[in-house]
């Protein structure tokens, strides 16, 4: 029981103190996960955010419904997931019954704002913590290199390109790799 009620807690935690959704979430996860509890390794916490990341659902949820299984089996999951998303549910139920007046005071607006510049960082951040743990292949660097390139030359000429399609692109490369490693292997033996 006291393992459900830290699982809870912790995603609670989370849920409640971070802003901007998913992404600005992945450097408290990784503090949380990685360096205070230790329930995953850094490489399987990279892994973990690629699964979250191009699964359905919001990317926090996901791993954190990962993480719970990985803890705690089955109810587990059911604990964190609920954990993650209490917060924002009663976060948001309380800003639907006053929207019209939260957003007419200034002082709210002007924190919106901070906070925007804030989670801009959070992301900016996280993606460079993660791009510095990444082991460096050459497969790694192409798809990176490819990806970021791609990028800025859609949005420099307005190219409208979703950025599933960079998610499904790289995961169907990296299992092409695989097979090709696989049967240069068996062409050896």
């Amino acid at each position: 029981m006291k393992k459900y009620l830290n699982l809870f807690l912790t995603m609670l935690k989370i849920g409640l103190f971070t802003f901007g959704g998913g992404y600005a979430m992945i450097a408290l996860l990784e503090n949380e996960f990685v360096s205070k509890k230790k329930w995953l390794e850094k490489d399987e916490f990279l892994d973990v955010t690629a699964i979250a990341e191009s699964t359905p659902g919001p990317i926090a949820i996901n791993a954190a419904t990962y993480i719970g299984y990985k803890n705690s089996g089955v109810i587990g999951s059911m604990i964190a997931t609920l954990g993650i998303c209490i917060p924002s549910f009663v976060i948001i139920y309380a800003i639907s019954l006053f929207l019209d007046a939260f957003l007419s005071l200034t002082l709210v607006a002007y924190a919106f704002k901070g906070i925007q510049i804030c989670v801009v960082y959070l992301i900016l951040t996280a993606g460079l913590k993660m791009l510095r743990q990444m082991k460096k292949t050459v497969f790694n660097t192409v798809i990176i290199s490819v990806t970021l390139i791609s990028m800025i030359v859609f949005s420099l000429f307005a190219v409208k390109f979703s950025t599933i399609f960079y998610i499904l692109i790289s995961g169907a490369c990296g299992v092409a790799v695989y097979f090709l490693g696989k049967i240069r292997k068996e062409e050896k033996q």
